[in-house]
């Protein structure tokens, strides 16, 4: 599961960083990029540790595992809904209005309700109780941090 995830993740950072090339052509400002590191070395060792740390063996809980591909399906629905602006960097093209449909019409942050699920979940369907705990709240110190940056990148869009 944890090499699915990965090629997962290694697809939208593609898809990613193409976005990224060209937003900032248009003219798209970075915020935060200091931070960044930190979110792709937690997320790396969070794959890492679920790919280690759960035997290969262990049995999952059908129901968590089904969770955690609904979690899925609402990740592919938050980027397509941001569409060419979904990235993984904070990134705010001056001028752009925020988008207000799909996830966004009831969460100011769907990809990050999603990510804080994902990260909780996916171990804990295989009963890994503490790689759900640390990676948690790690994540969650990061993104406090980081919806305060995106969150002053977003000031004064409407």
């Amino acid at each position: 599961m944890a090499l699915l995830v990965a090629a997962q993740r290694l697809a939208e950072l593609a898809y990613a960083r193409r976005n990224e090339s060209r937003l900032r052509a248009r003219g798209a400002v970075e915020s935060g990029a200091r931070h960044y590191p930190l979110f792709i070395l937690l997320h790396g060792a969070w794959l890492l540790a679920v790919f280690l740390l759960i035997p290969a063996d262990r049995a999952p809980s059908w129901p968590l595992l089904a969770l955690f591909l609904l979690l899925q399906a609402a990740r592919v629905w938050v980027v397509a809904t941001l569409g060419p602006y979904w990235t993984t960097r904070v990134l705010s093209l001056p001028g752009a209005p925020l988008v207000r449909r799909g996830p966004y019409r009831w969460v100011r942050h769907p990809n990050y309700v999603v990510v804080a699920a994902e990260i909780a979940v996916l171990p804990l369907a295989f009963d890994a109780w503490t790689i759900a705990i640390v990676f948690s709240l790690a994540n969650a110190l990061l993104l406090r941090h980081r919806i305060g940056i995106e969150e002053g990148a977003l000031a004064g869009r409407s």
